[in-house]
């Protein structure tokens, strides 16, 4: 087995990736035959040059595609985007600024000042090209730019986030995000809401009322895809989109249990060898 494969594509280094891996894990990863979800992360990074993954990656572009397939209703307003956010605030508070290209580039504004930390951050993040370190290809062929959307949390609380795991088009495992604003923290849940994350001092938050809509919906989007991450909130009781990930945690965050890691690593195995195998019966049909 090969730990050192070669570059596949121009600027994704299998060395850096490798590097990266064992600073976070403490054991290289099989790049060539990966095993665990956190090896496949690290694989698709290599080898997988879809070219609908910066689309649905891209903030401003997948949500005409979420309008389209799912509605409107479950797309937060874009109130404007551009490439240089306004130095005067223009939109009442509170509202969102994000980064189209990136991931995790968020600045809730809800007065002045967090307008004017907006401002100096979203000129830092256009002007690096996301995930270029971490050898995430994709983000690279998004424009780079700002988008301000509606603020759909409550007071200060900002809505619970419900990460849904679609492998091969069908949902998995959902993962909940707790007080994303303060002590963050998530727990995994099968889809039947039982939960396969450790035990830990949180008790089990009530599956959302629309759990079974987030379903349907994140399995349509993920049609296509041996894995994807399709990521709503609950707002009102109607179910809204926030985002597709095709790299969670860069596959560099633990997922624990192991065994947990290696479950989700042999489902998008088994989903990868049916698009294989679908692919070779076009091809000779």
């Amino acid at each position: 087995m090969r730990f050192f494969a070669p570059p596949t594509a121009a600027g994704t280094s299998a060395l850096r990736i490798q590097l990266c891996y064992l600073w976070r894990h403490r054991r290289l990863a099989r790049l060539d035959q990966p095993r665990l979800l956190t090896e496949w992360i690290q694989h698709r990074k290599l080898h997988d040059r879809d070219p609908r993954l910066p689309l649905m990656a891209d903030k401003v572009l997948v949500k005409a595609e979420v309008a389209k397939l799912l509605g409107e209703r479950w797309v937060v307003p874009i109130l404007w985007r551009g490439a240089t956010l306004p130095t005067i605030p223009a939109w009442p508070f509170p509202y969102v600024v994000k980064s189209r290209h990136g991931s995790q580039q968020v600045q809730i504004v809800r007065n002045d000042a967090d307008h004017r930390l907006a401002v100096k951050r979203s000129r830092a993040w256009t002007k690096q090209c996301y995930g270029a370190w971490l050898d995430e290809w994709l983000y690279g062929s998004i424009p780079r730019g700002i988008l301000v959307e509606t603020y759909i949390g409550t007071g200060e609380a900002l809505p619970v986030d419900y990460k849904l795991f679609v492998f091969g088009g069908e949902v998995r495992f959902v993962q909940v995000h707790l007080d994303r604003a303060g002590n963050h923290r998530w727990i995994v849940f099968d889809r039947g809401w039982k939960r396969v994350s450790p035990a830990s001092p949180d008790p089990d938050p009530p599956a959302p009322a629309t759990l079974p809509q987030m379903i349907a919906a994140a399995e349509c989007l993920g049609a296509g895809f041996p894995f994807v991450r399709a990521d709503f909130y609950e707002v009102d009781r109607q179910p809204m989109f926030g985002e597709l990930t095709f790299y969670p945690g860069s596959g560099l965050e633990k997922v624990e249990p192991l065994r947990l890691d290696l479950q989700m690593g042999m489902l998008w195995a088994a989903a990868s060898a049916a698009d294989w195998t679908e692919a070779a019966i076009r091809l000779t049909a």
